[in-house]
This record gives C-alpha cells, sequence and structure tokens, in this order.
C-alpha cells in the first residue's frame, strides 16, 4: 500500500503525519518505508536529525540516475537509510532536488517513481511518501505513484479552500493518469475541542459529505518537542494523547484498507 500525505496550502502538518504514521505503522509490526520528495527535507531530518551535507543519498541521487542517458533499461535503484527504529527505512530528500527539477521535468519522468515504488512494494507492506506543499513536479510523481491519498486539514478557513482545490485536482489526475488513486481520508490536525470554530467547521464539512477520517488529531506543543530531538511521538512519548490519536487514525485506516 502506497499513501500520499499532500496538501498545497503549507502549515498543515504534513511531514508530521506522515512521519507519525509511519513510525506508528512500523511500530505495529509493519515493515514501513517513508519517501521523502520534498527539497525542505523535513521528514528526513524529523527521522534521522541529519541535516544538509550530513544527509545521507536518496531520492535525489535516484532522480539524477534517471537523467542520465546509461540509466534507461537497468532495473531502478535507490539509496535507503535504516532508521533507529524497527522497521521503518528512509528514502531521504535533499536541496538537490530543487536543482535537478527543470531536467526532469523537461525529460517527462513522471513515471519513474511509480516503477520505483512498485518494486519497493515487493520489500515493504507500507509505503508513505511526503511531498512539497505545491503541485510540482515531485507531488505529481507521488500522486501518478500512490494508491491512497491522505489530505491534512487544520480547521480554518484558508485550509477549507485549500481542501476544496486538492480534492478537484486529485479527480482531475485520477480521470488523466491514476485511476486507481482513492482519497482515503481527511486528516484533521491541530484540532482544538475547547474551540466551537473548530467543531462547527467540521460539522459544516461533514454535512457536505467529505471524507473526514474519525481520529482527529489535538494541537500539541508536544509535537515541538518531538520535532527538535528528531523523536517521533510514539517513541518519544508514547503515552502522551496526541501519540494515541495517531496509533488510533492509523488503526482506523488499517481497518478501513
Amino acid at each position: 500500500m502506497r499513501r500520499v500525505v499532500f496538501n498545497q496550502k503549507g502549515g498543515v502538518g504534513k511531514s508530521s503525519i506522515a512521519c507519525n504514521l509511519a513510525a506508528v505503522s512500523a511500530a505495529e509490526g509493519y515493515r514501513t518505508l517513508l519517501v521523502d520528495l520534498d527539497p525542505q527535507a523535513n521528514s528526513t531530518h524529523y527521522l534521522t536529525g541529519l541535516l544538509n551535507e550530513r544527509i545521507p543519498a536518496g531520492i535525489a541521487d535516484f532522480f539524477k540516475q534517471t537523467l542520465s542517458s546509461g540509466f534507461e533499461g537497468r532495473r531502478n535503484r535507490v539509496a535507503i537509510t535504516e532508521t533507529l527504529y524497527d522497521n521503518l527505512h528512509l528514502v531521504a530528500a535533499s536541496p538537490e532536488l530543487s536543482d535537478i527539477q527543470a531536467k526532469l521535468e523537461s525529460k517527462f519522468k513522471i513515471n519513474k517513481l511509480r516503477k520505483l515504488l512498485v518494486e519497493l512494494s515487493g520489500d515493504y507492506e507500507r509505503i508513505y511518501i511526503d511531498t512539497p506543499a505545491s503541485l510540482n513536479f515531485y507531488t505529481f510523481s507521488a500522486l501518478v505513484a500512490a494508491d491512497r491519498i491522505l489530505i491534512p486539514f487544520d480547521c480554518d478557513s484558508f485550509s477549507r479552500q485549500a481542501l476544496y482545490r486538492v480534492l478537484a485536482q486529485v479527480e482531475d489526475l485520477r480521470c488523466d493518469h491514476n485511476e486507481s488513486l482513492e482519497v482515503e481520508g481527511v486528516v484533521v490536525n491541530q484540532f482544538t475541542e475547547r474551540t466551537g470554530m473548530h467543531q462547527g467547521l467540521i460539522d459544516e464539512l461533514l454535512a457536505e459529505g467529505l471524507p473526514l477520517l474519525p481520529v482527529y488529531l489535538s494541537s500539541s506543543v508536544k509535537m515541538r518537542e518531538s520535532h527538535e530531538v528528531s523523536v517521533p511521538l510514539v517513541h518519544l512519548a508514547p503515552r502522551h494523547r496526541l501519540s494515541l490519536e495517531f496509533v488510533g487514525l492509523l488503526d482506523a485506516l488499517e481497518r478501513a484498507a
């Protein structure tokens, strides 16, 4: 199963959701891979603590190979990094992704990621894909490669409009490029139960028939602490409310799969 986490609106917790769901998946025994496609490499830093020149080889090197004239016809190869956590591996991102994006677009390499992940699906039961917060080459590649999409939503009017845009874009992409892509659900993030505005907004979206997932992720300073020490919440504070919400969210996804 290949899940992509995407929203064009920045700051909705995309990388946090991708990494923590992957970490919970691995902790529950699924052999899990996270593929970081964002040149900012936030997921890579979150799972390894490494920055810039210390980042291991990963998806940028793979894409650079696809630009090589001698690459065609060879089996796809990508460097995979072991994390500190059992069953959880990473294909790292780096700022180099920005440097090669235009070349990849001009050479029409949009299906290379799909072919790679189909091969890796033989080794991994669950693959999570983190994307940039824009519909660029890497995001488009991820949407072509995935069979499920999770859309983070952070309970405000701007995020609501972004949600409508993403749903429309996914429907267009399904029709033209990936008929098997399924909107697995909208992940409500930064939810504050005491805020009537949040609940009211969620009620409106449910009334519209939008596929909100049944577990809402709370707003918590613990997530910031998790980022600072580069340790997913399920390992940093397994009994914390937000950790348990991630566990509940993954269980809801797996039951529905």
